[in-house]
């Protein structure tokens, strides 16, 4: 059996955390399906905006750019044909497993993560331009990002709530989902409304690297996965959640992201093999997924109660880490690298369809 296949077994989905043209194209995404137990998917700006630089997209932009098309509306339209071929790959996952997986994610602009009322406005009108119903709407959970969750549950959009990075922001995350279910029981409406809630693993300890005992080094980012887990796992067990179910709600799952091994010196499968657990999903780059599938092996499943993780963060807390602190400033400087990121996707697909269409 295949580590990828055992992961699965264990109950945690693997998705692919990448989407290009090519990919498409090659069939190398429905290889993934098939050989690699890969149920899903994940794309951000950064992403495209690589795929672009490639050339994979000259001749669509070519043609949007002569019917007037420019910017972040010409973005949306190549992006909305990828995003549905692999929804549409992903189809077969998603109606066997009545809705649980098979999602494919897209962001809204990075631009709108302190902005509610434009996020509801953007979620709604990439939701209806995609329209395939594994589609996950991509919305950060800062403050402003939350609210809007809220009523995009309520909806009935499925999100995917990104750029969390704590307990506290998984928390916070979560009663923004239970809130838009509820409203739609209140409403009389479905509340199987499908949502993941995305935790950035790999940046914690890249952001101590240098400021830690050689001891901890490497360790920060499971040891924060294994909090958030917990704090999880305490939800699904709690009354609000239960009640919910019974009424025919769906679990809003941990998704594991940013879980490519930054740091040379360790396992290129760290973010993988130590953050096996079941009702989770890790979303891994291609090289990551390639190099777990290859030769990586299933670790021992997070326990539901932390385990030792106390230990763990109390150790870091010792060592000088203010890990609120950095929580926070880990989300707002994710939130920042994202908005440049689209700022470097704007220009190129300003600089690349201007010189198509001379």
């Amino acid at each position: 059996m295949k580590p990828t296949e055992a992961l699965q077994k264990l109950g945690q989905s693997l998705w692919l955390d990448n989407i290009t043209r090519s990919l498409l194209d090659l069939g190398a995404i429905a290889r993934y399906i098939d050989r690699y137990s890969v149920t899903g998917l994940t794309s951000n700006p950064s992403i495209f905006d690589k795929a672009i630089a490639s050339g994979d997209y000259d001749d669509a932009m070519r043609a949007l750019a002569g019917r007037g098309l420019a910017g972040e509306e010409l973005f949306f339209e190549l992006a909305a044909e990828d995003i549905r071929r692999a929804a549409d790959l992903f189809l077969g996952v998603h109606e066997r497993s009545k809705g649980l997986d098979g999602w494919v994610s897209l962001e809204v602009s990075p631009l709108l993560a302190h902005d509610t009322e434009r996020t509801v406005t953007a979620a709604r009108s990439l939701h209806q331009k995609v329209g395939r119903p594994n589609l996950m709407i991509k919305i950060p959970g800062t403050a402003e990002g939350l609210v809007a969750i809220e009523t995009c549950i309520a909806d009935g959009i499925a999100v995917n709530v990104t750029l969390l990075f704590s307990a506290g922001h998984y928390r916070a995350a979560a009663q923004a989902y239970l809130r838009g279910v509820q409203r739609r029981l209140a409403a009389g409406l479905d509340p199987a409304v499908g949502s993941v809630a995305s935790v950035f693993i790999s940046r914690w300890d890249a952001a101590v690297a240098h400021s830690v005992p050689a001891e901890l080094r490497d360790h920060l980012g499971l040891a924060v996965g294994l909090d958030v887990y917990r704090s999880y796992r305490q939800i699904l067990d709690g009354e609000r959640f239960q009640a919910l179910a019974n009424a025919g709600a769906r679990p809003q799952r941990v998704l594991w992201a940013s879980t490519g091994t930054k740091d040379p010196t360790a396992s290129d499968t760290l973010y993988v093999h130590g953050l096996a657990a079941p009702l989770t999903i890790n979303t891994m780059p291609g090289p990551t997924l390639e190099a777990f599938f290859d030769h990586g092996q299933v670790g021992d499943p997070l326990p539901a109660d932390g385990g030792d993780v106390d230990q763990w963060l109390a150790r870091f807390n010792q060592a000088g880490v203010d890990l609120d602190a950095l929580a926070g400033k880990l989300q707002d400087d994710g939130a920042a690298a994202f908005v440049d990121d689209w700022h470097d996707l704007l220009q190129r697909i300003d600089t690349q369809s201007t010189s198509l269409t001379r």
